[in-house]
């Protein structure tokens, strides 16, 4: 039987060291919550793939995606559909460890280090591409075994030949393609840009500032930069005398621009922002478990238990009312009747999520997760359709072409999508707000396309009921806290079980809802106080609003001629030879 020391051989220990930079990744977000470990996991994983090949440095780096979003995304096992929910699990983790699989082989074979180490009259096998410098039969443990690439000692002998500024701007162009490719995972196929690096900062406050110039994006930036930088230091050091004061210089000029970042963010916190008054909202939160949402028989009881506990908040004399996403049942004429004789007793604006139903000129019905604004007077005044729907959760891809993937998800049919934001004017109140359904909090430029000139607030109904009492509720909230950074406003969040919160316009969570027995996830209401932001010449919108993502898409830009100017340079004579 094979020994546990021949078995760990430096192929297996690479891989193992892939998947614990994975896990450093993960450790960054909820429900860990260590932010420093994503100042170290670009870092680790660079190290892992020094010197390989493209091909395996590709497979290291998605053994650290694939290991990152298995754990982070465990709550989608959750979900009560055994079978879709590891389905879903898997590919889309599987989708999502491309991403840094490519910013790892990228990021190597753009190495800008040209320049011979040693004695120049020699050869140098990493110009060339071969492998004549690695010997068949390694001996010390600078060299890599034959096959696996170059030993990272022979790239770190090249990093210290090549002088400070170019590894300074390779440590620049890696944070670039980070931001580049971060581009990419927002917006290819729908887009998916769920706990994206920098939002592993969000307690950061100072640092989270940053979003309201370049966007969370810009978060990734210095956390990939500084990184890089301290790989930088490390190489710096490796196999060869040298003080602190070398690893110091490395990383010298991205920690001053954090610290200065830093400064510069504590104090717009500081400056008050100018108010013209206040909003009190009543926000229900009814914890309907997902289970019962889809059962017919708990429909009435779960529509009384809402209307109690409206009458309950109502008692406190709130502006408005709020129902979260997935709380309202099918709408028939008693439950109508009821919600609107509500708002009409009490003389209460009410917002509440719902379906509906409209008929096509064909006889057929299209269905749309909606958000209704509902006057005091018992009259609906506004309609929100949501635009980002769920995949597997509100629509099945390509379900007329291949039929069983209906089989894969709980859902009866599939919604249409909506196409406009609408803003919920609240006539007599001076309130404007905007509505953002479910997991479209999640997406920077459609928030931002709801931000219009007078909203006041942003308004998130989301049902996290799906996930049980997981990490997903403090994941979905923290993508939040910089929409609120990103545009200017606070940002409410209703859900139906979960984190019912609001953000302030710097990203601080404020009044979080919790019962005594359950924490978050219990049942009742949160009375909460929203500033109304001062409107006109007096208000200025943060650049990012103004803007969008100007930061991200020079970094395309960026990435693309590092990129291009890499393999042209590269063709014929590779740093990292292709194939086995």
């Amino acid at each position: 039987m094979p020994s546990l020391k021949s078995l760990l051989t430096p192929a297996v220990a690479r891989y193992g060291m892939a998947g614990l930079a994975g896990l450093l990744f993960a450790g960054a977000f909820s429900p860990f919550e260590i932010a420093g470990l994503a100042w170290v996991a670009p870092a680790l994983l660079l190290t892992v793939t020094a010197g390989q090949r493209g091909a395996v440095a590709f497979r290291l780096g998605y053994v650290t995606g694939a290991v990152r979003w298995l754990v982070s995304l465990y709550w989608l096992l959750l979900i009560p559909f055994p079978a879709g929910a590891v389905a879903g699990w898997l590919a889309l983790c599987a989708y999502l460890a491309l991403y840094p699989a490519l910013w790892v082989w990228l990021c190597w074979r753009c190495f800008p280090f040209t320049g011979k180490s040693g004695d120049a009259s020699q050869p140098d096998s990493m110009e060339t591409g071969e492998l004549r410098s690695v010997p068949r039969n390694a001996g010390d443990a600078g060299d890599a075994p034959a096959g696996s690439g170059v030993s990272p000692g022979r790239v770190f002998e090249r990093m210290h030949a090549a002088g400070w500024l170019r590894r300074g701007g390779w440590a620049l162009g890696c944070a670039v393609l980070w931001v580049a490719i971060e581009m990419v995972q927002a917006r290819l196929a729908s887009g998916f840009p769920w706990s994206l690096l920098g939002v592993s900062q969000h307690a950061i406050l100072p640092l989270v500032q940053v979003a309201s110039i370049a966007g969370v994006h810009g978060i990734a930036f210095l956390v990939v930069w500084f990184s890089v930088a301290l790989f930088c230091a490390a190489a710096r050091l490796w196999g060869r005398p040298a003080t602190h004061r070398d690893a110091w210089a490395e990383i010298l000029v991205p920690l001053l621009v954090v610290i200065l970042t830093g400064v510069w963010g504590y104090s717009r916190m500081m400056r008050p922002l100018p108010e013209r008054g206040t909003a009190r909202l009543a926000l229900i939160q009814p914890s309907v478990p997902q289970t019962l949402i889809f059962d017919s028989t708990e429909t009435t009881n779960r529509f009384d238990r809402l209307m109690e506990l409206s009458e309950e908040a109502l008692e406190s004399g709130p502006d408005v009312l709020i129902w979260p996403e997935a709380a309202m049942p099918p709408w028939n004429e008693d439950r109508a009747k009821r919600v609107f004789e509500l708002a009409r007793a009490h003389g209460v604006w009410l917002v509440l999520g719902a379906d509906d139903v409209e008929e096509r000129e064909d006889g057929g019905l299209d269905i749309y997760n909606s958000a209704f604004l509902i006057g005091p007077g018992g009259r609906v005044e506004g309609v929100y359709r949501k635009q980002r729907l769920v995949i597997f959760g509100e629509y099945v891809p390509l379900d007329d072409w291949i039929p069983f993937m209906r089989h894969l998800t709980p859902i009866p049919g599939g919604f249409e999508a909506g196409d406009k934001p609408v803003p919920f004017r609240l006539e007599g109140t001076g309130v404007e707000t905007s509505v953002l359904i479910c997991f479209e909090d999640v997406f920077p430029r459609s928030a931002r396309g709801h931000v219009l000139e007078g909203t006041d607030f942003l308004l998130n109904l989301t049902n996290d009921g799906w996930f049980r009492q997981s990490a997903a509720h403090w994941q979905h909230a923290y993508n939040a806290v910089f929409r609120a950074v990103e545009n200017g406003v606070p940002l409410v969040r209703c859900t139906n079980n979960g984190l019912t919160c609001w953000i302030d316009a710097r990203g601080r969570i404020r009044e979080v809802f919790r019962t005594e027995g359950e924490g978050i996830y219990g049942a009742g209401f949160l009375i909460a106080t929203i500033p109304l932001p001062e409107r006109g010449a007096a208000l200025e919108r943060p650049f990012y609003h103004r803007h969008g993502d100007v930061f991200g898409w020079c970094c395309v830009g960026i990435g693309a001629w590092i990129a291009g100017v890499g393999f042209m340079k590269r063709k014929g004579r590779h740093l990292l030879p292709e194939g086995e």
